[in-house]
């Protein structure tokens, strides 16, 4: 049965190219159970006995009319489920260099849109499964609510399923006729472009007058070392850091998780290319992805939308950056909940377009980019999760890089860590273990700073006491 390319998910596919894949991936770190030595082999097999089930069986089919998804013949269990393993005494970094190079290649597309690896040999007795999958048929909270599925909160829960074989579709509505349901979408969707464009005039008034107050900017960013024409390979790196000390400190600072998320990657960047003598003397301008899915909804579709903030200055100290990135984030978010979730989907698929129509015509060498970065926070799970007793230690994301912005940030949650994955665009962003320790040293100055304002206040607080009449 074939099914209908939705305008987001057409996109992705349409604009691809091999220097700009549109596939998202991730990570698993998972310590080896003890005793158990052909483990790894073991999970190998049964993947690969395992059907894909949709979306994950999916190819993009272009009959006359509307581009569709057809479910397709073609499971190749040896092609899909690989087996790798690092040579005797490899590092960590070896392993980060070979998911890049792993996440290089695009997706055939006359294939099931998805390939896992699993890579034995990692420092530590511990193994990994890489997954990448098309941004056509999934997006980061579905995928991600795919990925946990698969997995036990126990040491001693059964091997589930991968997340291709997995059959979650969502349940169809029987609510009232299909044509009215289809008629009460048109609507929506021409209120939508409507609401769009309204905002998009009002926000273009506004910067050609100078009134603009912030908020959501799309196309402001100044052209940056990220924004360099991509090649073909790509750079990797990860970093954990503790959530619940990230969140303590954010609140001397009257910033969220997420603000903080935002201002440390803002500082190790700026390091960052300050290191390798690129400074960037403006404001960086992040894209931001917002997640538009109600929760347990995993239909096989992209539902996001994105906004655009300006981060802090250039030149400013990492306790300063924090508080401009949370003040440009309250903007930015106010101006979003306006939207109507149509609007929004709608707009994505708007900017999205825009910018790749500019990098695809020239133009986008000399106008302004979409964004210099994007920076992304995928919900992820509170506690331990396990594959047939294997514990997981990490879940970093490797995201896509595209329209000429040359790198990609997602951080999501797990186990009390806040895990990033950091994506570069090889040619321009070599060494992304540097910006990773960079966003680790601006967390430890944070923690600092937080530390020194507690430890004043309890002191000005002892000094009230002390001085005040009984």
């Amino acid at each position: 049965m074939n099914r209908l390319i939705p305008p987001l998910d057409l996109l992705w596919l349409v604009t691809e190219s091999p220097e700009a894949s549109t596939h998202v991936g991730g990570v698993m770190v998972f310590q080896k159970p003890r005793g158990r030595p052909r483990f790894v082999r073991r999970i190998v097999d049964a993947y690969r006995a395992c059907e894909p089930r949709p979306p994950f069986n999916y190819v993009p089919v272009y009959p006359f009319g509307w581009p569709q998804f057809r479910e397709a013949g073609n499971w190749d269990p040896e092609y899909h489920v690989q087996h790798a393993a690092l040579p005797t005494d490899s590092n960590y970094d070896d392993f980060l260099r070979l998911v890049a190079s792993l996440h290089e290649p695009v997706l055939d597309r006359s294939r099931p849109l998805f390939r896992t690896w699993l890579i034995d040999g990692l420092p530590g007795d511990r193994f990994a499964i890489y997954s990448k999958v098309s941004h056509a048929i999934i997006d980061g909270a579905s995928g991600m609510e795919r990925v946990y599925a698969g997995l036990s909160t126990s040491a001693r829960g059964r091997l589930k399923p991968p997340t291709f074989a997995m059959d979650m579709q969502p349940s169809r509505s029987r609510h009232g006729p299909l044509l009215a349901d289809r008629l009460a979408a048109a609507t929506r969707q021409v209120g939508a472009m409507v609401d769009v464009s309204r905002h998009g005039l009002g926000k273009a008034a506004a910067l050609l007058s100078g009134s603009a107050h912030g908020g959501s900017e799309p196309f402001t960013a100044r052209h940056s070392p990220m924004n360099e024409p991509l090649g073909r390979s790509r750079t990797y790196a990860t970093l954990s850091l503790p959530l619940d000390e990230m969140r303590s400190v954010g609140r001397h600072f009257g910033a969220t998780l997420n603000d903080m998320v935002m201002t440390l990657v803002d500082e190790g960047v700026h390091r960052y290319l300050r290191q390798t003598d690129r400074a960037f003397p403006h404001r960086l301008v992040a894209m931001c992805p917002i997640s538009l899915r109600e929760q347990g909804d995993i239909e096989a579709a992209t539902k996001v939308s994105a906004m655009f903030v300006h981060l802090g200055e250039h030149d400013a100290g990492v306790v300063q950056r924090a508080g401009q990135v949370a003040a440009a984030m309250r903007t930015a978010k106010e101006e979003m909940r306006s939207m109507s979730k149509d609007a929004a989907m709608v707009y994505a698929v708007t900017v999205l377009g825009l910018a790749q129509a500019s990098v695809a015509s020239g133009i986008g060498r000399v106008a302004p980019p979409l964004a210099n970065l994007v920076i992304s926070n995928v919900p992820g799970a509170p506690r331990a999760m396990y594959l047939d007793g294997a514990r997981m230690r990490g879940m970093f994301a490797v995201s896509a890089i595209a329209a000429s912005i040359g790198l990609n940030a997602t951080v999501s949650s797990y186990d009390g860590r806040m895990d990033f994955g950091f994506v570069g665009n090889g040619a321009t962003m070599p060494g992304l273990t540097a910006l990773a320790r960079h966003v680790a040293d601006a967390h430890e100055e944070l923690k600092a700073a937080a530390a020194r304002a507690a430890s004043g206040r309890r002191r000005s607080a002892r000094r009230r006491a002390v001085s005040s009449p009984e």
